[in-house]
């Protein structure tokens, strides 16, 4: 619980501005000290102290994925959140496929764009088939079809057709493919919505731990905009 006292040189109100800026903006903390007119040691502890605050106020503008997503059809894709490249880490947080450091999130979305759920992250550098598989997507999302890209293949969503080893593709494949292509056009559309908070679609500096906390806040905020 953050003590009102010491919420003096900003007041409760400015203070959670600070933390929705940082958020937002995703600027050094420096640079939100100076322009919030304080130092970087009280952006530190507004931030340690009000970040679960906010995501706990938020909370209940999450829904239950299970029940926003009767009756459709959900999109699967991950995106990777870029971090700082701890040293301590190693090769652990590296994607291959995206040549740089972050984590995995993987993103249920609705046909029309609209998000349904967010997974906890896992290092970046695990493929979009084992973050799903830890994810609660599977179990969540049992009893609906889903579509997924190629990194999906065996996991039994709706997915494009590879193309035969040594052969050309057959031309039903190619108009498939591009059905499944124009359809999960959407995710893209949620993810990017989902990354218009900076933190995740800039490169994260913060302490790896605090990340899955930060992701909950940015979810559930993006819920919350959308009027959940």
């Amino acid at each position: 619980m953050v003590s009102p006292a010491r919420m003096w040189s900003l007041g409760l109100y400015r203070s959670v501005v600070l933390v929705l800026f940082l958020l937002r903006q995703n600027p050094v903390q420096e640079a939100a000290a100076e322009l919030f007119g304080v130092s970087q040691a009280t952006v530190s502890r507004r931030w340690t102290g009000l970040l679960p605050v906010v995501e706990k106020a938020l909370a209940g503008h999450v829904p239950d994925p299970v029940e926003a997503s009767a009756g459709r059809i959900v999109l699967i894709d991950g995106t990777l959140v870029t971090t700082w490249d701890w040293a301590s880490e190693g090769t652990t947080l590296f994607s291959g496929k995206h040549r740089d450091t972050g984590f995995n999130l993987q993103v249920a979305a609705t046909l029309s764009g609209d998000l349904l759920a967010v997974s906890e992250p896992v290092p970046g550098s695990r493929h979009d088939m084992y973050a799903w598989r830890r994810s609660h997507f599977p179990e969540t999302f049992a009893e609906r079809q889903s579509m997924g890209d190629l990194g999906y293949v065996g996991s039994g969503m709706l997915t494009a057709r590879r193309r035969p080893p040594g052969q050309e593709r057959p031309t039903g494949d190619n108009v498939y493919n591009g059905s499944i292509s124009r359809l999960r056009a959407a995710i893209e559309r949620a993810i990017a919505h989902l990354k218009d908070w900076k933190i995740l679609a800039t490169r994260y500096r913060g302490p790896l731990a605090k990340f899955p906390l930060v992701a909950k806040t940015v979810t559930a905020l993006t819920f919350y905009k959308k009027g959940w």
